[in-house]
């Protein structure tokens, strides 16, 4: 079911509800920021977009939900090294589905990095692999982050 409006991925409250949890309008919103860009938001950015439309919605509500949306599932919370977590969705029309991030020390910028290529796929399969078999532990998932200087930076 999508949200009230009609608006929002309708995936997102069959997976919540599966979770036991009901959907509220305060995650309805957080969700659909989160399911509109394809930014890394951090929980204040996401208040402040919050809060022009909803100003009822309190900052601690933006983490207490975060936490939640976090343990269910539905969203990746990273640090990237700037004191400040972001959040983006597991899935979503706005996601480019599975990537790892190349993080900027220089600016803090962070580029999505889907586009793998065969080597690269076989690496990493090669090494969940041999973790898993090393550590007799079930890999399920993994979150790879490079940091580095972007090309703007570099020239500076």
């Amino acid at each position: 079911m999508p949200w009230k409006d009609g608006t929002g991925p309708p995936w997102l409250h069959g997976k919540f509800k599966g979770c036991g949890y009901r959907m509220t309008m305060p995650r309805q919103i957080i969700l659909d920021v989160l399911s509109g860009t394809t930014e890394h938001l951090s929980a204040e950015d996401i208040y402040h977009k919050v809060h022009s439309a909803y100003p009822s919605i309190g900052l601690t509500t933006v983490y207490r939900t975060l936490e939640l949306l976090v343990h269910a599932g539905l969203i990746h919370k990273f640090d990237f090294g700037d004191g400040r977590a972001r959040y983006e969705l597991v899935e979503g029309s706005q996601n480019t589905g599975h990537h790892h991030h190349l993080v900027c020390t220089g600016c803090g910028g962070i580029i999505d990095y889907a586009d793998f290529i065969d080597q690269e796929i076989e690496l990493l399969k090669k090494t969940e692999k041999g973790l898993s078999k090393k550590y007799n532990f079930k890999i399920t998932n993994h979150l790879i982050q490079f940091y580095g200087l972007c090309a703007k930076c570099q020239k500076q």
